[in-house]
């Protein structure tokens, strides 16, 4: 199991890579597309836990919301955009759609649940939406930042990705050596506080080095890698959750070592939005 997460984390990580260098552009077509790739296997999961959804329907949804992410704000602002969040008109229109699709169900059960069923497993997805906006709405970066040549999108979605990869690495390695007592093993009986203390000390080391590159004080990344970390947690806690109820033990089989992509994944779908928010509120 070991070899072969290595062996696809030597693969998938340089293509990463090669997508952030390449630009914007590049990076919003790549989150579509695993937007897409999770939403399938997310409508898997919750048919398997008896919600059967419009699943090909909702897998578009998603893949729009992750895209009305990266509408610029020239036009978010201009009239007649300025009256109405694409995001969330994305939402609200694709959910009143699936509410109207579910009309044709004969039983009103099963219509009312394939309408909750889509709207909810479009808008789970979704979520990966706010690491475009951030993308495109983060602050730039002051002059002489060590980072300064990927400009402020790209260098917040980079402390956003390291630093979940930096609480789950940890995580992992922490409660392997050191985890004995557990917790909310009805949802994931791997879970120990060893592991979530160790993510989190991570998390907030790489943080730190983060904010540093991007021409902030390091002790930002007390904060910053605290709340990606716990983020970082609960998303992964909640996609357990679901495949608990589907009775699955991975999302899918696309990357073998790591199942599925929303396993990959499951953890910014948290992180992204508390990210966003900080960086409104805290880091303009």
């Amino acid at each position: 199991m070991l070899r072969q997460r290595l062996a696809s984390a030597a693969i998938l990580v340089p293509v990463v890579v090669a997508v952030f260098l390449l630009g914007a552009a590049w990076i919003e077509a790549f989150l579509a597309l695993v937007a897409g790739l999770a939403a399938w296997e997310a409508f898997g999961l919750l048919a398997g836990a008896g919600y059967r959804a419009f699943a090909r329907y909702g897998v578009v949804l998603a893949v729009l919301l992750v895209l009305a992410g990266a509408v610029p704000d020239s036009w978010r602002v201009a009239p007649p955009w300025s009256v109405v969040d694409p995001v969330l008109a994305v939402l609200a229109v694709g959910s009143l759609a699936a509410g109207v699709a579910a009309f044709a169900s004969r039983d009103p059960r099963d219509g009312f649940a394939a309408w909750i069923a889509t709207a909810f497993g479009a808008g789970y997805v979704g979520l990966l939406g706010f690491a475009v906006r951030l993308l495109a709405d983060a602050p730039s970066l002051p002059a002489g930042a060590a980072l300064g040549g990927l400009g402020g999108g790209r260098g917040w979605v980079l402390v956003l990705v390291a630093t979940v990869w930096a609480y789950d690495s940890s995580a992992y390695a922490f409660g392997r050596a050191f985890g004995r007592r557990r917790f909310l093993e009805h949802i994931s009986p791997s879970k120990t506080y060893a592991g979530l203390v160790g993510g989190i000390g991570g998390a907030i080391v790489v943080a730190g080095v983060a904010m540093a590159g991007l021409g902030r004080s390091p002790l930002e990344g007390v904060p910053v890698g605290a709340l990606i970390g716990l983020a970082a947690q609960a998303g992964d806690l909640a996609e357990s959750m679901l495949k608990r109820a589907a009775g699955a033990k991975d999302s899918g089989h696309l990357i073998p070592g790591h199942g599925g992509m929303l396993d990959r994944v499951d953890s910014f779908l948290f992180a992204a939005p508390l990210l966003v928010v900080y960086v409104a509120l805290a880091a303009r």
